[in-house]
């Protein structure tokens, strides 16, 4: 459900171009709930309207002449601290994203947007939520995603189970897989299907091989004495 105040939500136009001012005033008005109390050009004519009029919405590009949008809302904090702002632009990179989002904006919209798009960015930072457009949502998520699998590939060990850890680190301090069997009750066909998945989820082909990883990652008890001898055994599959 859209947020309806009970009177109009005020609106500062923030944007250098006067062809998208018009059309953008033209548009909210349109809007029963809003009201544009003033469409201004430069930093500089947006931070003395502001000021004055105290708005509840502003909305801003970021390409501003001389001085740029971000930090524009960083200075609206400070000048209207309770109006909600919302980014309205053409740059939809990363870097841009953001920038924007550290810079405290409520809202983030492309320029390509559909009207009722940018209409129900403005009604939601009023309800008090923040609002990213579905392209740039898009790209945040995938973002978050890439690191993810990146975060992944750095650790190595997120992928491998409890269970694998297990016989990682017995097979690093010599334990044949029968004596893993009997300890961790398992019968040795188990034991040498977990250590082929260890092997192949970490990239290593012996046992000289997982003590080296198991002591590169701290995951030994034993003093590395003990482990050095270790990685003079070879796989032994018995």
């Amino acid at each position: 459900m859209p947020y309806l105040p009970l009177r109009r939500l005020s609106v500062l136009l923030v944007d250098d171009h006067t062809i998208l001012r018009e059309g953008l005033r033209a548009l909210l008005e349109l809007q029963a709930d809003l009201v544009v109390a003033d469409a201004v050009g430069t930093f500089e004519e947006a931070v003395e309207s502001a000021t004055r009029l105290q708005p509840d919405i502003v909305l801003t590009d970021i390409g501003l002449p001389g001085r740029s949008g971000l930090l524009l809302v960083r200075e609206l904090r400070r000048v209207c601290p309770a109006a909600r702002i919302v980014l309205l632009t053409a740059h939809c990179s990363e870097e841009y994203i953001r920038a924007g989002l550290d810079a405290c904006a409520d809202g983030y919209v492309l320029k390509d947007c559909g009207h009722a798009e940018l209409i129900s960015a403005i009604r939601t930072v009023a309800g008090g939520q923040h609002f990213l457009c579905k392209s740039v949502a898009s790209q945040v998520m995938a973002t978050y995603v890439h690191r993810g699998e990146q975060r992944v590939k750095q650790d190595p060990l997120q992928a491998v189970t409890s269970r694998e850890r297990q016989l990682l680190t017995r097979i690093a301090s010599g334990h044949s897989n029968k004596a893993i069997a009997r300890e961790l009750k398992l019968s040795v066909k188990t034991v040498e299907k977990h250590r082929a998945n260890l092997m192949r989820k970490l990239s290593l082909h012996n046992a000289a091989d997982i003590t080296r990883f198991a002591m590169q990652h701290h995951l030994m008890g034993q003093d590395n004495g003990a482990l050095l001898a270790a990685t003079e055994l070879v796989g032994n599959p018995a």
